[in-house]
C-alpha cells in the first residue's frame, strides 16, 4: 500500500513539473498578459494573483507560471533592444569603415602626388645646379612656361539674365567642391582631439596652408538625404553667427537641380571688427549614384555673374567652392561630407585680431562641426533617444538657444538698420553705450505693452571688448557660471528682472552686498556632445530695508553656457543669460546679456615667429640666439583671447541718463572683477612650473635684477620675489616671469625719459621687443592723467622711495590702450645706495579696446604729442 501511494505521488509531481516547464497559452491569454506588461513589466506577487482573479481566461494558470512568463518576456525585450543596438552599431561601423577606406585612398593619392612633386623638384634643382646657360634668359623662358602651364582662369562676365552662364559657374563650383571633399585638391590634416570612431562626431580635418581658412568633416546621421539637405540649407537655424540669409532668385536646371542667388550677413565675433557678408551662388543637384550635392561659392568679378548689393556696415568676404555631399547609407541614414572654405579678408582687421580670421580650427568649430552636430541632435530627438524634462519640446528649447545667441550678437554688433545708435561720450571712455528705441525690437513680446507707454524709451546696451593674457577661456566661463556672486550685482539683476513687469523700478541703482546664497542652477537641456547647456538659474531674493520686503522675491534667468570643454581646439566659450518670469512661455521675451571668450590661435610661420626675446638679449648687443630646450614650454602659457562683454537694460525716457550711468559703472565693475578672476585662475608662469633652465645672462642682468628686488624690499617692506636675493640667477628668472609688468625707466641729462629694461609681461604690455625697448619714451606711454598723477607723487617718491598710483589707462607702443588696476613706482638704488633708475610695476593689466575708433588716438598721433617742457624736468634733476 505504501509503495502504491509513493508511485502515485511521484507520478503527480512529475506531471506538475512538466506543467511548470511548458504551458501553451492561447492568443487571448497572451493578449491579456501583454496588456499588463505594457503597464507594468515587473508585477508583484499580489498583482499577479489579482490578475488571475480578475481575468477568467487565466484562471487555469498558476501564479508561478505567470511569473515565469513575465521573466521570459523581459528577457526577450532585453535581447530585442540589444540586437537592435548591435545592428545600429554594425551599420555605423560599416559606414565608418567605408569612410576610413575612402580617406585612406585619398591620403595614398596625396602621398603619391607629393612623392612625384618631390622628385620633380629634385630634378629641377639638379638641372639648375648643372646648367651653364644664361640664367636671366632661362628665368624668362621658365617664367613663360609656368604661365602657360598655370594660366589664370578668366571667366566671361555673366549676369543673372543668362541661366546658361550661371549653370557654367555652378558646374565649375561642383567640380571644385567634389575635388575638395573626396580628392586631393586641398591638403587636409586631421584636427587634434577629433579622433574618428563610431561614437565620435566624425572625421574632422583642417587645411593649414590653403588660401583663406578651410575645414572638412565626414560623419554619419540616421536621417534620409533629403531631410539632411533641407536642414543644411536652412543655415540660420544652426549657424549661430548667421544674421540673415536671403534667396533672391531661384533658377531650375534641366537635371532637376536648382541654382539660387543668395545674400548672407554674418555677425562679428566681438566689437573690435566689422561684420562680414557673402554674395554667393548655391547649386543643388543629384549625382548618378543617388547622392545629393549642395555646393556654393561667391560671385566676384573673376568668376562672373551678377553684382551683389552694396554693404556699408559689412566687409565683403569670399566663399570659395564649399558645400555638402550627402550620400545614402546602406540600411538607412546618410553619410555627410561638409567642406567650408572661406576668405574672411583678415587684413582688414587689427593685427591682434587676425588669428580669429586666419584660424581654420575656429571655422571648423563655429561652422563645419556645428552643422553636423545640429543634424545629429535632430536625428536623436526624432528617434526618441533624447528625453527632455519640463514638458518642453526639443524644437522650443533649440529656439530658446538661438534667440539667446541672436540677441547677444545683435547687442554686440549694434547694427544701425536694427535701430541702434551710439550715445555721445568723451574721448576717455572705453565702454560703449548704445540705445535702441525702435518699436520693432519689442513686437510679439511682453515688452510691446511697455513700448506703448509714453515714457518708455527702449533698450540700452553697455559693451566692451578686452584682450586677456594666459587665461583659458573654458576655465574663465566655468568660473563665471559657477560663481556669479564674484562679479554680479544683486541690485542690477533685480532691476533687469523687474523690467519684465509693467512697472519696473523707477531709479536703478547698485545695492550694497551680494547674493544671500549661491545661485541654484536647474538643468533644462543639453546637446548630444554636452558642449552646450541650456539651464534656468534661480537667484534667491532678499530685502535690504523694510520698505523693500515686498520686492524681495526670487529671480530667474534663462542661461546658455557653451565651450566649457577644454579639449576642442579653437572653440569659443560663451555665457549668455536673460531674465525671465517664473513660468516663462515659449514666446517669452528675452533680453540677453553675457560674456564671450574667443581664443586667439596664432598662425605662425615658424617656431620663432611669435616668441619674445629673453632677458639676456636686453643687455647684450646683437641678435639673441636659439632658445634652450626648457624655454619652449614657456610659450604654452602665453595664450591670448578676446573677451566681449555686453549687458542690456530697458529704460524710461526720463531715466535714460540714470540707466546709462548705472550701466556704464556696472560694466566697468564687471571688467575689474573679470580681471581679478583672470589673474587668479591663470596658469602660473613661475620658474618652478617651467623647470630649471640656464639663462645665458650677463653679470649686468643679474645685478640689475638684484637691485630691483632689493630696492623694493627696502622701500616698501615687502617682497617682490619669492627667493633669496643671493640664490644665483633665481632672482633674474623670477623677475623675468613675474605676472605683473615690471619695467625700468632711466633718463639722461637734457634728454627724454626712456625705458631700459622690461620683463616679459612688460614687453607684452608695451607690445615691443627688448631690442626696440630703448626707442620708447615714458611720455609716450602715460596719458595726460597718468603724467599729472606721477608729477604729484614725485615728491613722495623722492622722500620715502616709493608710491602707489591709482589704476588708469596707458598706451602701448602700437597705440592700443592698456588698463591696469594699480601701479607701483620705486627708486632703484645701486650698491652705494645712490639713485640708479625708477622702476614701475603695473598690476593686473590687460588690453581694453575702445570700441569707437575716434575714442582713442592712433600710434602716429601719440608720437606727435607735444609735451610741455616742464613736465619731466624732475627726471633730469633726478639724474643729476
Amino acid at each position: 500500500m505504501a509503495l502504491l501511494m509513493h508511485k502515485e505521488s511521484s507520478s503527480g509531481n512529475k506531471h506538475q513539473m512538466d506543467n511548470s516547464k511548458y504551458v501553451r497559452y492561447t492568443p487571448e491569454q497572451v493578449e491579456a498578459l501583454e496588456r499588463v506588461y505594457s503597464e507594468c513589466p515587473k508585477p508583484s506577487s499580489m498583482r499577479r494573483q489579482q490578475l488571475i482573479r480578475e481575468c477568467p481566461i487565466l484562471s487555469n494558470i498558476e501564479p508561478k507560471q505567470i511569473k515565469v512568463w513575465f521573466q521570459n518576456r523581459r528577457c526577450r525585450e532585453k535581447q530585442r533592444k540589444e540586437s537592435s543596438r548591435l545592428q545600429t552599431v554594425n551599420r555605423k561601423l560599416a559606414a565608418m569603415n567605408k569612410l576610413l577606406m575612402e580617406e585612406n585612398d585619398r591620403l595614398q593619392k596625396q602621398v603619391s602626388q607629393l612623392v612625384y612633386e618631390n622628385g620633380y623638384m629634385r630634378q629641377q634643382l639638379n638641372n639648375v645646379s648643372s646648367a651653364t646657360t644664361d640664367t636671366s634668359c632661362e628665368s624668362v623662358v621658365m617664367s613663360g612656361q609656368h604661365q602657360q602651364q598655370n594660366p589664370t582662369p578668366q571667366h566671361p562676365q555673366r549676369d543673372a539674365n543668362n541661366p546658361a552662364g550661371l549653370l557654367a559657374i555652378a558646374e565649375e563650383t561642383l567640380a571644385e567642391f567634389l575635388s575638395k571633399a573626396t580628392e586631393t585638391a586641398v591638403d587636409w590634416v586631421q584636427m587634434i582631439g577629433m579622433k574618428p570612431g563610431p561614437d565620435s562626431i566624425g572625421i574632422v580635418a583642417v587645411s593649414p596652408n590653403c588660401s583663406g581658412v578651410a575645414a572638412r568633416v565626414c560623419g554619419l546621421v540616421s536621417l534620409e538625404p533629403k531631410k539632411v539637405a533641407e536642414i543644411l540649407k536652412d543655415r540660420p537655424s544652426w549657424f549661430r553667427d548667421c544674421r540673415c540669409l536671403d534667396v533672391l532668385s531661384v533658377i531650375p536646371t534641366g537635371s532637376g537641380g536648382t541654382i539660387e542667388i543668395t545674400y548672407m550677413q554674418t555677425y562679428a565675433p566681438s566689437t573690435l571688427a566689422a561684420a562680414r557678408d557673402f554674395w554667393t551662388l548655391r547649386y543643388t543637384t543629384s549625382l548618378e549614384d543617388g547622392s545629393l550635392v549642395i555646393c556654393e561659392r561667391s560671385l566676384t568679378s573673376s568668376t562672373g555673374g551678377p553684382t551683389g548689393p552694396p554693404s556699408s556696415c559689412f566687409v565683403r568676404a569670399e566663399m570659395l567652392p564649399s558645400g555638402y555631399l550627402i550620400r545614402p547609407c546602406d540600411g538607412g541614414g546618410s553619410i555627410i561630407h561638409i567642406v567650408d572654405h572661406i576668405d574672411l579678408d583678415a587684413w582688414s582687421v587689427p593685427e591682434v585680431l587676425r588669428p580669429l580670421y586666419e584660424s581654420s580650427k575656429i571655422l571648423a568649430q563655429k561652422m563645419t562641426i556645428a552643422a553636423l552636430r545640429h543634424i545629429r541632435q535632430i536625428a536623436q530627438e526624432t528617434s526618441g533617444e533624447i528625453q527632455y524634462g519640463g514638458g518642453r519640446q526639443p524644437a522650443v528649447l533649440r529656439t530658446f538657444s538661438q534667440r539667446l545667441c541672436r540677441g547677444f550678437n545683435d547687442a554686440v554688433n549694434g547694427f544701425a538698420d536694427d535701430g541702434w545708435t551710439i550715445m555721445d561720450s568723451d574721448d576717455v571712455e572705453d565702454v560703449t553705450i548704445a540705445i535702441n528705441s525702435s518699436p520693432n525690437k519689442f513686437i510679439g513680446s511682453q515688452y510691446n505693452t511697455l513700448s506703448m507707454l509714453p515714457s518708455f524709451g527702449g533698450v540700452l546696451c553697455a559693451k566692451v571688448s578686452m584682450l586677456l593674457q594666459n587665461v583659458p577661456p573654458p576655465l574663465l566661463v566655468r568660473f563665471l557660471r559657477e560663481h556669479r556672486s564674484e562679479w554680479a550685482d544683486y541690485g542690477v539683476d533685480a532691476y533687469s528682472s523687474a523690467c519684465l513687469k509693467a512697472s519696473p523700478y523707477a531709479v536703478p541703482r547698485a545695492r550694497p552686498g551680494g547674493f544671500s546664497s549661491s545661485p541654484v542652477i536647474l538643468p533644462l537641456a543639453h546637446t548630444v556632445e554636452q558642449e552646450e547647456f541650456l539651464e534656468v538659474v534661480r537667484l534667491e531674493g532678499h530685502a535690504f530695508s523694510p520698505e523693500e520686503i515686498a520686492l524681495s522675491r526670487d529671480m530667474y534667468l534663462l542661461q546658455l553656457c557653451s565651450g566649457v570643454d577644454e579639449n576642442p581646439a579653437g572653440a569659443c566659450a560663451q555665457l549668455v543669460f536673460a531674465p525671465i518670469d517664473e513660468s516663462f512661455a515659449d514666446d517669452a521675451p528675452l533680453l540677453p546679456s553675457g560674456f564671450r571668450v574667443i581664443p586667439l590661435d596664432p598662425k605662425s610661420d615658424g617656431p620663432n615667429a611669435t616668441r619674445t626675446l629673453d632677458l639676456a638679449s636686453t643687455l647684450e648687443v646683437g641678435r639673441g640666439g636659439a632658445r634652450p630646450a626648457g624655454e619652449a614650454d614657456m610659450n604654452s602659457y602665453n595664450h591670448r583671447s578676446v573677451l566681449t562683454i555686453a549687458f542690456q537694460f530697458t529704460f524710461e525716457n526720463h531715466f535714460r541718463d540714470n540707466v546709462a550711468a548705472m550701466a556704464h559703472q556696472y560694466v566697468r565693475s564687471v571688467v575689474s572683477s573679470v580681471q581679478r578672476v583672470a589673474m587668479a585662475i591663470s596658469p602660473s608662469q613661475l620658474s618652478s612650473h617651467l623647470g630649471p633652465r640656464q639663462l645665458p645672462g650677463s653679470p649686468e642682468a643679474l645685478t640689475l635684477a638684484r637691485r630691483i628686488s632689493r630696492s623694493y624690499r627696502i622701500h616698501t617692506g615687502g617682497e617682490l620675489l619669492r627667493v633669496d636675493a643671493q640664490a644665483g640667477d633665481a632672482v633674474l628668472k623670477q623677475l623675468w616671469h613675474h605676472s605683473d609688468a615690471i619695467m625700468c625707466c632711466s633718463v639722461k641729462l637734457n634728454a627724454s625719459a626712456v625705458f631700459t629694461f622690461a620683463n616679459q609681461a612688460g614687453l607684452d604690455m608695451l607690445e615691443t621687443t627688448l631690442v626696440a625697448l630703448q626707442d620708447i619714451m615714458l611720455e609716450k606711454i602715460l596719458d595726460e592723467a597718468g603724467q599729472k598723477i606721477l608729477l604729484s607723487e614725485f615728491t613722495k617718491i623722492m622722500q620715502q622711495g616709493f608710491a602707489y598710483l591709482p589704476g588708469g589707462i596707458c598706451v602701448s607702443s602700437m597705440g592700443r590702450p592698456v588698463s591696469y588696476e594699480q601701479a607701483v613706482v620705486w627708486k632703484v638704488l645701486d650698491d652705494d645706495d645712490s639713485n640708479h633708475c625708477l622702476a614701475f610695476m603695473f598690476v593686473n593689466w590687460s588690453f581694453v579696446h575702445r570700441v569707437l575708433g575716434n575714442l582713442f588716438k592712433s600710434q602716429t598721433s601719440w608720437r606727435n604729442v607735444v609735451v610741455v617742457g616742464y613736465t619731466f624736468w624732475w627726471l633730469a634733476w633726478f639724474v643729476t
